[in-house]
């Protein structure tokens, strides 16, 4: 169920084909970041391509109730910043391009759940992390 409504062309995060283009135009924005790049693909080290398909599954999971993701992804932040230390506003940062992609390409109630799951998303990573 999509919502094109006359008034608004802009798809909401309903589908998985609507998650799927979020997460590539989003991480677009992240692996252009000078800053946030690095973290991405030298101390994480993924491949982003192959990566792809958990970050689809863990929106599809908060968004949409499926239930194909089944990792820890406080233990993951864990593990990256035990390589390298994240700052406050790298999820400052990582919470700016989610929100702006969003609202650039995107609208609706799920939408704007992803925008408030996000927020706390990156509220919890900094007290995991220690950096409140």
């Amino acid at each position: 169920m999509s919502s094109h409504s006359p008034q608004n062309r802009k798809p909401d995060l309903d589908t998985p084909e609507h998650i799927a283009a979020f997460v590539e135009a989003f991480y677009e924005c992240l692996l252009n970041d000078d800053r946030l790049a690095p973290i991405f693909t030298d101390v994480a080290n993924i491949d982003i391509r192959e990566h792809f398909p958990r970050i689809r599954a863990y929106w599809e999971k908060l968004l949409l109730g499926k239930n194909d993701y089944h990792r820890h992804t406080m233990n993951i932040h864990r593990e990256l910043n035990a390589k390298q230390a994240l700052l406050a506003d790298d999820f400052t940062q990582w919470l700016g391009y989610f929100i702006y992609v969003a609202d650039r390409d995107f609208s609706g109630p799920k939408t704007e759940r992803a925008k408030q799951i996000a927020t706390t998303i990156s509220q919890n990573m900094r007290k995991v992390i220690d950096l409140t």
